[in-house]
């Protein structure tokens, strides 16, 4: 039995008494970190989801997504940086990819960091496509890479 297998995780909606922990993990997790007024924006957009991976009572990661007509929009994904290469990040896509198949969403759209090569595995592991890129995209300047994916409700 592998370590994750051993060890139990549940996912569940982020409430505004959780905001105080995400906003904790997304500043060890990203170099340019969303910031608590972002996450309360999310929470009050009716397209909104912020979805977190607990272990216990430890938050380990989350996802944030819109779900706009026929579209998922992933916004955010983090997973605290103890508890990488266990296959949460896998975990926490393929719920958010769920949750648009249930909602009626045909497609899912993304941006990634260009030099994330950790990420870009992951999503090309989902069948995510390239398809643009947004020069300087981000506030550090780096370029973001546009992907994409059917979703098929198998």
């Amino acid at each position: 039995m592998s370590a994750f297998e051993s060890e139990t995780f549940s996912i569940r909606a982020m409430t505004a008494g959780d905001l105080a922990s995400v906003v904790d993990l997304e500043r060890r997790c990203h170099v340019n970190p969303w910031s608590k007024q972002l996450f309360e924006e999310e929470l009050s957009r009716h397209q909104s989801a912020v979805d977190l991976l607990w272990q216990s009572e430890r938050l380990v990661g989350y996802i944030c997504y819109w779900r706009i007509c026929d579209e998922l929009h992933i916004l955010n994904v983090a997973v605290d940086p103890a508890f990488r290469r266990r296959g949460l990040g896998r975990l926490l896509l393929s719920h958010a990819l769920k949750c648009g198949c249930a909602r009626g969403c045909e497609r899912a759209i993304l941006e990634v960091r260009a030099g994330n090569s950790g990420a870009i595995s992951l999503y090309q592991a989902f069948d995510f496509t390239l398809i643009g890129r947004r020069d300087r995209y981000y506030p550090d300047g780096e370029d973001a890479l546009v992907m994409e994916r059917k979703i098929a409700c198998d």
